[in-house]
């Protein structure tokens, strides 16, 4: 493959469309390549704003407006990473001959969680649990009735664990319904989902360069409010449930085609696997692949994007903590004790040029074995604070 340099008339150029923290980190990777970076996101000075080598802000739901940034900077990959763009804008541009990573249908699948528990469950035949779609509060009292309690509720489109909730009797309803319409995407339809009798849940990032499927170590997590807080690599299981779970991984990436790195979650009890949700990028779970590989999921993912061999060497075991703001600030500042900078461990800050409550500002990473590894990350993550 020819590498060539940034801003120059014969520059490969990437359009990220969305620019947060895992943004950041792609952005990262792509100018280690050579790579003319161009990010965009609905909000100034976005994390990877601050390196990308051009950055444009514009509502991107609105079709015509993404399409006048990717028209006017001719990129040769667009690489979608957040699920809240206009999928209108990635057909036209696709059949314009611009190169949509994945590929803009599995992009239109993966970003609304009805289009993909249909094609997944319709027509892949994967093993997931009951759901039902509903548009209304009547509705969705009714399947919750129906599902049993408790039940999830996610809108079809959000991101971050944004308006999720689980429905515990019939009297979190209107809580839930509340809930639901503080979705960032379309929350005018929602799903409800039985709750899966689970062990434990885990992201298996698979990555695809058009000629090989390669997959990480599986990584661990723990949720809350439907938004990671704390994932860990690799999650211990059954030989027998970790080749079901690459084989459940195979299955959907190949279903959607493309290259680049699929973040693939799946519930999984004893040897049995239940596929939920999966993302066409680098997912937030497997930020710990900055400590624990000697390529990261960010780095994963533009080898795949490129065509690129995907070997890499596990380093070892590791765990990540992500940082959540209490702050409401438009000039945050978080203080981050020494600690978190040992021989065997760091933070990233994000930086984020806003704060809000529960708003991701940084992640502690550690390496060690899982259990030390997971129990460190607790431990330092408390030792960040707001000022």
């Amino acid at each position: 493959m020819q590498f060539s340099a940034p801003l120059k008339s014969n520059s490969k150029r990437i359009l990220l469309l969305g620019s947060g923290e895992l943004g950041k980190e792609v952005a990262i990777e792509a100018q280690r390549l050579g790579l003319e970076v161009i990010a965009l996101d609905r909000y100034a000075d976005a994390p990877a704003h601050q390196v990308a080598h051009r950055s444009h802000v514009v509502n991107m739901q609105d079709t015509e407006a993404v399409l006048e940034i990717i028209r006017m900077e001719k990129p040769d990959f667009i690489l979608p990473e957040i699920e809240a763009i206009s999928i209108a804008s990635l057909f036209a541009a696709e059949k314009e001959g611009f190169n949509v990573i994945p590929n803009a249908d599995a992009v239109n699948k993966t970003m609304n969680r009805k289009n993909i528990r249909q094609f997944a469950a319709e027509e892949l035949g994967l093993n997931t649990g009951p759901y039902r779609f509903v548009k209304t509060k009547d509705e969705m009292g009714a399947a919750a009735q129906e599902m049993g309690f408790p039940c999830v509720i996610k809108p079809v489109m959000s991101s971050s664990g944004h308006g999720q909730s689980v429905m515990r009797s019939i009297d979190d309803l209107g809580k839930s319904w509340e809930l639901a319409k503080e979705a960032r995407g379309d929350a005018s339809e929602l799903i409800v989902e039985a709750f899966v009798d689970f062990d434990y849940e885990i992201t298996m990032l698979t990555a695809r360069n058009g000629k090989e499927t390669v997959y990480c170590e599986p990584i661990g997590h723990e949720q809350r409010d439907g938004d990671y807080v704390f994932s860990w690599q690799p999650m211990q299981m059954s030989e027998l449930a970790l080749k079901r779970s690459q084989e459940m991984a195979k299955t959907i990436t190949d279903g959607l085609g493309g290259r680049g790195l699929f973040g693939v979650e799946l519930f999984i009890k004893g040897d049995e696997v239940f596929f939920s949700e999966v993302s066409p990028r680098p997912h937030d779970t497997g930020m710990v692949t900055l400590i624990t590989q000697s390529q990261s999921e960010f780095a994963l993912h533009l080898r795949a994007v490129l065509g690129l061999p995907l070997g890499f060497t596990f380093y070892g075991d590791g765990a990540s903590a992500a940082y959540k703001t209490s702050l409401e600030s438009n000039a945050p500042v978080i203080e981050v004790d020494e600690a978190l900078f040992t021989d065997n461990s760091f933070v990233r800050v994000f930086g984020k040029p806003e704060a809000h409550s529960g708003r991701r500002l940084a992640v502690a990473l550690v390496f060690d074995k899982v259990d030390k590894a997971v129990e460190q990350a607790r431990q330092l993550i408390t030792k960040i604070k707001d000022v």
